[in-house]
């Protein structure tokens, strides 16, 4: 069979040449259109049909199939009939999606979904809003409102799932034009007088917070933010999820490696900001998880320093944070190399405190410790290492009176917001806040 290059190759010598080819022209024109016709996706997003090369048979995002949001959907309404402890009252919980934002006029940024109504739903597509209600976790239902189709809009913004195919696509009980989310709660407000409703008011979906406020005004309510329950769900991770976080920091770390190897004295932090993103990009990842920090020199010192314009000079220490992210799970490290390939003596002294403390972290995590517990001992162990090698004047003994001990003053404004990562701030710079 003729393939589509063929065909378009076929069409412009016909409607180059004489008349005589027009049948020629007209065969190839339908034969596109048939090409187009059978190969264009019908959903807002990829599916086993139409990248099978993604997603494999019943998946609803790469590696997870669309029970396990639907088993996600239930143990929601679980946590939530449970916090409520009230079996008489009837709870909707409303999710929206996020917004498309644009750099200017009609230029829109990549697009990235809200966190948590994915976790929920699997649906990749902005103007989107979930809503679970019903009284028990035995007896609830699942309304997706999404965007109609739209020819127009399609052609410019490409395929919408919705509504006539967004229910199986994401195992809902129903969908509904994004437009009737107002008529929606109205009704399900007439048939449930005694309703509680969970809504968190800081989602960035502004057309959302206006159907919500108007909707609690009528009624004379408030609501209930169930952002602390989503987090309790997460932070439970699944098989599946295991599995595509340590893809995802698998894929950074190689990064990592690949970038260190081509640092060198005269690169640009651009240009290494680069390098990273074409690595992870090319082993799969979507996108950045964030934007990244690579500083260079005095730069590393900048805790959020994003503007990545220096040149990297010979003998400077260059700090790196970043991360990809991998089906809506993100990696996020932070290292730092000699630009030029070798520690100088102090640089190697600072890194092998860091990294000493970060090894003495980890073999403590074995006993299962709190975040505070955790905390504490790396201020211990990083100022006893820091006094030792006469960084600092004297140590963080004790915690109680910390906001007078010089080391955990400096402890907390360089190195700990990234304790458990490698980060080396410029020694020089160092000595300098020891003796401020």
């Amino acid at each position: 069979m003729i393939n589509l290059c063929c065909y378009k190759s076929l069409l412009c010598f016909a409607r180059k040449t004489k008349p005589r080819h027009l049948s020629i022209a007209r065969y190839c024109t339908q034969q596109l259109k048939h090409e187009v016709d059978t190969t264009y996706p019908t959903c807002g997003q990829p599916t086993p049909t139409s990248h099978p090369y993604l997603l494999k048979p019943g998946e609803l995002i790469p590696g997870f199939k669309v029970d396990d949001f639907v088993l996600r959907r239930h143990l929601l309404m679980k946590s939530i009939v449970t916090t409520t402890h009230a079996n008489s009252l009837y709870n909707i919980v409303v999710i929206p999606s996020a917004k498309k934002t644009y750099m200017t006029e009609k230029i829109p940024y990549v697009f990235r979904q809200n966190t948590d109504f994915f976790y929920f739903t699997g649906c990749l597509e902005p103007d989107s809003v979930l809503v679970v209600h019903g009284m028990s976790d035995e007896n609830f239902k699942t309304d997706m409102f999404v965007q109609k189709k739209d020819t127009k809009a399609e052609l410019w913004d490409g395929p919408r799932t919705g509504i006539e195919v967004a229910p199986k696509l994401f195992a809902v009980n129903n969908a509904h034009p994004v437009e009737n989310l107002s008529n929606f709660l109205q009704s399900l407000s007439f048939q449930h007088p005694t309703f509680c409703l969970w809504y968190d008011n800081t989602s960035n979906n502004e057309s959302t917070n206006a159907v919500i406020k108007h909707f609690v005004g009528q009624h004379n309510k408030s609501w209930n933010v169930p952002k602390q329950l989503f987090h309790q769900l997460r932070l439970h991770k699944s098989e599946n999820e295991q599995v595509m976080m340590r893809e995802t920091c698998r894929i950074g770390s190689e990064a990592f490696v690949d970038t260190i190897g081509f640092s060198k004295p005269g690169r640009t932090e651009h240009q290494l900001f680069t390098k990273f993103d074409y690595e992870v990009r090319m082993r799969g990842a979507q996108i950045l998880a964030y934007p990244p920090v690579v500083a260079s020199g005095d730069n590393a010192n900048v805790i959020h320093y994003i503007q990545n314009n220096q040149m990297c000079c010979d003998g400077d220490l260059l700090l790196m944070d970043a991360g990809c992210e991998l089906n809506g799970y993100d990696s996020d490290i932070t290292r730092t190399w000699p630009i030029n390939g070798q520690f100088s003596d102090h640089q190697r002294v600072l890194y092998e405190i860091v990294l000493d403390t970060q090894l003495r972290l980890l073999k403590l995590c074995e006993n299962l410790p709190s975040l505070d517990e955790l905390f504490s001992a790396m201020c211990t162990l990083l100022g006893s290492a820091l006094v030792e090698n006469h960084m600092v004047t004297k140590t963080c003994a004790t915690l109680h009176n910390y906001s007078n001990d010089s080391s955990f003053v400096l402890i907390t404004r360089v190195i700990t917001w990234e304790w458990m990562c490698m980060i080396v701030p410029q020694y020089r710079v160092l000595f300098h806040l020891a003796l401020a």
